[in-house]
């Protein structure tokens, strides 16, 4: 299975760096189900994993001019904010065993992975929907500062939660709420995916003992893999990475969300 596990590690970057997002979609269940992690301990590795290989991915949109600065820190700062709070004392205070019906025991790992599954259900709605034609080199509309931190507070407890860096979340939100074209909303939120994870991972290694021998080795491969991707995010059209990451997040959600409850 740990050949498996690596050879998804390079889905991980090509996801981050084709689309912006979806590599804590991959990389929790990567970790749970191929390398056999605890889902609690899996979203901590998650936030190491995702937030490195963002960083490595996000330098080329840099250069290219395709991060929007700006939206970033209004979207960052109040994400760490609520990534602190929840990572210090939301999920701690989660007990191992939540409750019991009959023969059916609902678990920590299965409450965070199905509510992990649940949120990619409906965050790939607004990808897959089609929307009115909009001609990118036209200027849009300034974004409401107080709508961009909303959606920082959301995605901030999001990562807090399950370890996703939020871009399942945060690439609707900038395409479809704030206006930016797809690929500025790539490299944003490859940006926002960095600040948030590392954070993460930072105010939650006190709580275990990291397994580092194998994280790093994810994250290498999923750096080779994001930068792979990024390469090919400027020969692929945009509309037709939303949609196809929007399809993606769904068959993940109900795969997962199936597993962890019916198929048990």
């Amino acid at each position: 299975m740990y050949i498996a596990g690596y050879l998804a590690s390079v889905l991980i970057g090509l996801s981050l760096g084709l689309i912006g997002g979806g590599g804590s979609i991959l990389t929790v269940p990567v970790l749970v189900y191929l390398f056999g992690v605890d889902a609690t301990i899996a979203t901590v590795y998650s936030l190491f994993v995702v937030g490195s290989t963002s960083v490595a991915g996000s330098l080329s949109y840099f250069r290219q001019g395709l991060v929007n600065v700006k939206m970033a820190l209004l979207f960052g700062i109040p994400s760490i904010a609520t990534v602190f709070l929840t990572r210090t004392y939301i999920v701690p205070a989660i007990p191992a065993r939540i409750a019991s019906i009959g023969g059916f025991s609902i678990t920590k790992s299965m409450l965070l992975m199905a509510l992990f599954a649940t949120l990619m259900i409906f965050a790939s709605y607004s990808m897959i929907k089609k929307t009115s034609n909009v001609d990118e080199s036209l200027p849009q509309p300034p974004a409401s500062p107080l709508l961009v931190a909303a959606q920082g507070l959301l995605v901030g407890l999001v990562t807090g939660m399950i370890g996703a860096g939020g871009g399942f979340l945060i690439i609707p939100a900038l395409v479809n709420l704030l206006k930016a074209p797809m690929k500025t909303a790539i490299g944003t939120s490859l940006v926002i995916i960095s600040i948030n994870s590392l954070l993460g991972f930072l105010f939650s290694i006190s709580h275990i003992a990291v397994q580092w021998q194998l994280i790093l080795t994810i994250t290498g491969i999923a750096i080779a893999g994001i930068l792979a991707g990024s390469y090919l995010a400027t020969k692929i059209d945009g509309k037709k990475l939303k949609t196809s990451f929007g399809w993606f997040v769904l068959a993940m959600g109900i795969y997962i969300l199936a597993k962890e409850t019916i198929l048990k």
